[in-house]
């Protein structure tokens, strides 16, 4: 069976994919994320249990694309507004994580009697927690905006960046790895071109990003795939330079993070990349194996125990010295409780300059499936586990929790009202609430809107509001109401209705809040009580009500003044 997988390549992509599908239903049945279900497939389907790995170019071609985008995603996060907006307490408790848990880490490397090199990419690697994990985790239990929710962001921008400065000081040290005595211009040629390349990026971000990016965005899906496109781009340059394509498409990523269409792009690349960072875990489980996990259980326990136990505590410790109460530094330390996709990234780049060894992969690996697959529960359980352990983490709070104190009586920019559809009805709306001091939000898929919005002074998002992972983005915890002003569409013979998918949609948030929309007809009016929409907005019927009155308290007028003009005839 396994012989007629393997003749062709499409054979063996629709086996692995079906394998993958059989996987991830079984990791959902046990409340697993993707990443761990991924892992198993490469281990499933790698030499030492199924063996139907051969099509090895493809799949690596494939393997590439995928960490091209993910990195391409991570570098689209790191808007220069957005760092500065995160805050003291993610900045100085993600630092102190990373630090803690690197000197920490390459301790515990030595002491299990791993060499010098492979503790120091072990304890780096334990840094990174997993962004997909915690932020899907965190939008399922609608914490996602709560204060610990907003923390535990913080340090993912944190640790993003350390991603960044480990990725080029990786690629640095393998500018060096050629051989014969060219080395010394190799390094001058390729930091020459280092600088070429963020010479072109901060160009390309000052004066061509936003104009650009504001054409493509007139069709959604050539924005999509012009994303793609500079992704691969600049992954390839940066491979082609010595820079690595790791740092190409985080370059990329950069690139277009001050646009107002960020967003929306890596909502639509999200599925993409996880898609792709499949064939990442079926490469890497066709280099792996599982004899190798095996004698490697000890060491793998022991770097588990202290990710799991001693991320939490570091937090737990520097939350608590700066004034935050065990409650949300509990909860917020729970989110690094984790090793990240990126670990493997980066221990898979050590591989490749010759550094560490596969036992190392194998090792990262096996810590990575524990980790990941108990963090899982942590993070689901937590309020019930800080239950369990508050009698014990009074020594981790101090008398005055000043600073949380702060934070929640501190103004709020969270919007009041977000309304779905900046047309001339959406914004008379937001205009009007904006003008009796509510805070209002809009958000729409035409650039055009978004932009005449801006010039309003009022705060807009671009994207679209039927993409699950750009709604579970918007700041919808502390919004009041929901408003879709979107009409029905009607596309060929089939009837689509949005305002049905915003609301099933939004059901998945973090929103508490009311929900109004738009109908125009009975027939409408009548689907949107059964979606049980709190508030139906009848544009006609109601201006055609108001212009009644208004008609009719001028007929009023017009009878008692005649009345009177009778009244007083002689």
């Amino acid at each position: 069976m396994f012989e007629l997988i393997t003749q062709s390549s499409f054979n063996e992509i629709a086996a692995l994919l079906v394998l993958a599908a059989l996987i991830g239903f079984v990791g959902l049945l046990l409340r697993q994320p993707l990443i761990v279900s991924f892992i198993a497939v490469g281990l499933i389907a790698g030499p030492s249990v199924l063996d139907i790995v051969h099509s090895k170019e493809q799949i690596k071609l494939l393997s590439e694309l995928g960490i091209a985008i993910l990195l391409f995603l991570v570098g689209i996060k790191l808007d220069i507004k957005l760092i500065k907006s995160i805050g003291w307490v993610s900045v100085l408790t993600g630092l102190g994580q990373v630090a803690f848990t690197s000197i920490i880490g390459y301790l515990i490397g030595l002491m299990i009697g791993l060499d010098t090199t492979s503790s120091l990419y072990l304890a780096v690697a334990l840094t990174f927690s997993s962004t997909i994990i915690i932020v899907k985790l965190l939008s399922d239990k609608r914490e996602i905006d709560s204060l610990h929710g907003q923390i535990a962001l913080g340090f993912l921008i944190v640790q993003d960046l350390v991603v960044v400065m480990a990725m080029i000081v990786l690629a640095t040290i393998g500018i060096g790895s050629g051989h014969g005595d060219s080395n010394d211009s190799s390094v001058w040629h390729v930091a020459g071109s280092a600088m070429g390349l963020l010479l072109f990026v901060i160009l390309f971000i000052r004066y061509i990003a936003n104009p650009l990016t504001s054409l493509l965005a007139r069709v959604p899906e050539l924005l999509v795939i012009y994303a793609i496109a500079q992704a691969a781009l600049f992954a390839a340059v940066g491979h082609m330079v010595g820079l690595g394509m790791e740092v190409g498409g985080l370059l990329a990523g950069v690139s277009l993070a001050s646009t107002p269409f960020r967003e929306s792009i890596a909502a639509r690349l999200a599925p993409l990349r996880d898609f792709l960072l499949l064939f990442f875990f079926i490469a890497l489980g066709a280099t792996l194996d599982l004899s190798l996990l095996g004698s490697n259980i000890y060491g793998a326990i022991i770097f588990s125990l202290f990710v799991l136990i001693g991320n939490p505590l570091i937090v737990l410790i520097i939350m608590g010295v700066m004034g935050y109460r065990k409650r949300t530094a509990f909860l917020a330390g729970l989110t690094v409780a984790q090793i990240s996709e990126f670990s493997l990234i980066f221990i898979a780049m050590g591989i490749s300059l010759g550094h560490v060894s596969q036992d190392i992969l194998g090792l990262v690996t096996l810590v990575g499936i524990i980790t990941i697959a108990v963090s899982t529960y942590m993070i689901t359980y937590s309020h019930q586990l800080y239950t369990f352990f508050e009698p014990v983490l009074d020594i981790f709070e101090r008398e005055n929790t000043t600073r949380e104190q702060n934070s929640e009586q501190g103004p709020s920019n969270h919007p009041q009202v977000v309304v779905f559809g900046l047309g001339r009805l959406g914004t008379a709306i937001a205009t009007r609430l904006n003008e009796q001091g509510v805070i209002v939000m809009g958000v729409d898929f035409n650039p055009s809107a978004t932009k005449l919005w801006g010039q309003l002074g009022l705060h807009t998002a671009y994207g679209d509001v039927t993409d699950a992972e750009f709604i579970a983005e918007l700041p919808l915890r502390q919004a009041r109401w929901i408003v879709s002003t979107i009409p029905h569409h009607h596309t060929g013979v089939s009837f689509e209705d949005t305002r049905k998918t915003i609301v099933q949609l939004v059901e998945t948030t973090s929103f508490s809040g009311k929900l109004a929309a738009v109908s125009h007809s009975k027939l409408e009016t009548e689907e949107l009580n059964r979606l049980g929409v709190n508030l139906i907005l009848e544009p006609f019927q109601d201006a055609a009500d108001r212009a009644t009155e208004l008609l009719l308290e001028g007929l009023n007028i017009q009878v008692e003044q005649s009345q009177l003009t009778k009244g007083t005839l002689p």
